[in-house]
């Protein structure tokens, strides 16, 4: 592909991505406005977890927790209640340290810049990328496994996305695409044609704004794409739990116990259980 070609595919990208967004894109409740610090709580909660899931704890979260100082000044356990069924309880913990160092460090108000936004706990370069283009229509990228799906296709990349140098080189390459004038909606954009349109299994690219140009389909290997090593599978683990009951003044109650300050689950309370012996 000359260098003529490649920027037209980039600049058709860029253009009917947007434009769709606009026409298309969903009413969810962090989209109503563009306080940085929604937007920050919406993407730790989408993190692992499927956004029809997360509106509803989002809703009760910024209702009990409505602002930056709220959730700094909320006692831990009432955070850890309000995540309760969310998942990745560590997610919560990074997200109100974090708080707290905005609370105490920038008087409560978001940073706006790449390098304090990266610096607190929990926020990686995709949460940075939303947060500051989202938030501030900074053009940074926002790079997740929807979007390193969407430009593996596009793009015809066959580099496995499971290596940091891939990422590295998608990020360069979002970055290229993003319009300076509205790099939150594009970022939302690609975010959305991932999860909408350009799906891992079946993509329904009849439907997809950018699919004249799209390598990957050209080449037929929309559904191939994008590479990806797999992770090694889970080891399972047996264990024996139990419970006990309390007898006539303490009938109704379950004896639970509460985990380590460090590790897995951390602090979260629990059945006593321990590991069922393996064989020799």
């Amino acid at each position: 592909m000359s260098s003529s070609e490649s920027s037209e595919q980039k600049q058709y990208f860029s253009t009917e991505l947007l434009s769709w967004y606009r026409r298309h894109k969903r009413d969810l409740p962090w989209r109503r406005s563009r306080n940085p610090y929604h937007i920050w709580v919406s993407e730790i909660m989408l993190q692992q977890t499927r956004v029809d899931t997360v509106i509803p704890y989002f809703n009760r979260f910024m209702d009990k927790f409505p602002t930056v100082a709220a959730l700094a000044e909320a006692p831990e356990d009432e955070v850890l209640k309000a995540w309760e069924g969310l998942g990745y309880y560590s997610r919560a913990r990074n997200l109100q340290s974090a708080v707290r160092e905005v609370q105490e460090r920038y008087g409560g108000v978001v940073p706006d810049t790449k390098e304090e936004v990266a610096s607190l706990k929990g926020v990686g370069p995709y949460t940075t990328g939303a947060i500051l283009s989202i938030a501030y229509n900074k053009p940074e990228p926002a790079v997740d496994g929807n979007v390193m799906r969407v430009l593996s296709r596009y793009f015809l990349i066959e580099d496995d996305i499971m290596k940091g140098s891939t990422r590295v080189s998608m990020e360069k390459l979002a970055q290229e695409l993003i319009p300076e004038e509205a790099a939150g909606d594009f970022n939302q954009g690609l975010m959305e044609l991932g999860a909408l349109v350009c799906t891992p299994k079946s993509p329904s690219c009849l439907t997809c704004p950018v699919m004249a140009h799209c390598a990957g389909r050209a080449a037929g290997m929309e559904e191939s794409l994008p590479v990806k090593t797999k992770a090694k599978p889970p080891r399972p683990e047996r264990r024996y739990a139990v419970v006990i009951e309390g007898a006539a003044e303490h009938a109704g109650r379950v004896l639970i116990r509460q985990r380590p300050a460090e590790g897995l689950l951390a602090r979260l309370w629990e059945l006593p259980h321990a590991a069922v012996p393996t064989a020799p």
